[in-house]
């Protein structure tokens, strides 16, 4: 499909003019902080207020006042229908988010369920393969580099890319997974349209995208810990599952802590891989972050997506929070 010269001038015409707009805005707020901070009040920190301002105003538009009208909107019964004349329900979406079906039939505790399971899953399988690959990596070995460049390239991958092209391999005729099981004398697997095997398919594809980033993380930590506290280990006597229990654990806590955190968090909202791989919309293989995404765009409950939407926040709030103060790994680190 070719596209036309004149639409693409236009397009560009408009970046610009946008860009310019932006430039402007900039330019008169910076030349009216001058002026009160400056010329009129003559504070020492002026310069440092001018340079952050734009920032800050920046987040205020596009994270706080967003989030603001989401929650304003949580209370409302907007949608299709209701589109323009809305009205404040109170708490009414809070409350059908815990007792109606979130989309045709499925509620949200089992939606809740399955996003623990998926999120643990994933996580036990980024933690320990990306630790046990660290631990391979960070030894002394030919083609080293080499490797680290080929652990790396799943996570490098545009994220949707290799989700379509991996659900193009759960193909239940000819995809490589069902080819490989036929040529072995097993039956081919309906990766795409059975509960399970949808949801099995799901985990693979997310472990073999995640493992990665953890595998770089833990190698930065293990090549920050010092040679000498493992050659006291062994003048002791320590084996090398002592030293790793007693030595490079509680090293890496203070490094595994955030990327657990992160980890679960960005796991627990996965969308490309729940969505893409789950090509049939099986209400059985949902999780939250995509029920959310349909009951707003497929079903367009808009008010009730918004309260749904804030139950999943204050659910990752309460996870950090209890994650941080149960395993104190952000406090730093002692050595057994």
């Amino acid at each position: 499909m070719l596209i036309d010269p004149e639409v693409m001038l236009n397009s560009f015409k408009e970046v610009i003019l946008t860009v310019l707009i932006v430039l402007a805005a900039i330019a008169a707020l910076e030349g009216l902080l001058y002026l009160i901070f400056v010329r009129w009040l003559k504070l020492k920190n002026a310069i440092v207020i001018m340079l952050i301002s734009p920032a800050v105003i920046g987040l205020l538009i596009l994270q706080v006042f967003p989030l603001l009208w989401e929650a304003r909107l949580s209370f409302t019964n907007m949608s299709l229908k209701h589109f323009f004349n809305f009205d404040f329900i109170g708490l009414k979406n809070y409350i059908r988010v815990f007792t109606e079906p979130v989309l045709k039939q499925v509620t949200f505790f089992p939606l809740l369920a399955r996003t623990i399971l998926w999120t643990a899953v994933n996580i036990i399988f980024h933690v320990v393969g990306g630790m046990c690959l660290a631990l391979l990596l960070n030894r002394e070995m030919k083609l080293r580099g080499l490797y680290r460049m080929l652990i790396i390239i799943p996570w490098a991958l545009p994220q949707v890319v290799a989700v379509l092209a991996w659900r193009g391999e759960f193909n239940f005729e000819y995809g490589w997974i069902n080819l490989v099981l036929q040529r072995i004398g097993l039956t081919p697997i309906p990766w795409l349209t059975a509960p399970v095997p949808n949801f099995i398919a799901m985990c693979m594809v997310n472990i073999w995208l995640g493992i990665p980033f953890m595998t770089v993380i833990f190698l930065g930590g293990l090549q920050s810990i010092s040679g000498e506290f493992y050659d006291a280990a062994e003048i002791d006597g320590a084996s090398k599952w002592q030293s790793f229990w007693n030595v490079t654990l509680p090293l890496m806590q203070p490094i595994m802590a955030p990327a657990v955190i992160l980890g679960t968090v960005w796991t627990f909202n996965t969308f490309n891989v729940s969505f893409f791989i789950n090509q049939f919309e099986l209400e059985t293989s949902d999780i939250l972050v995509t029920a959310l995404f349909r009951a707003a765009f497929q079903y367009n409950r808009y008010g009730f997506a918004a309260a749904f939407a804030f139950v999943i926040f204050f659910i990752l709030l309460a996870y950090s929070i209890f994650y941080v103060k149960t395993t104190k790994a952000v406090e730093g680190a002692e050595v057994r």
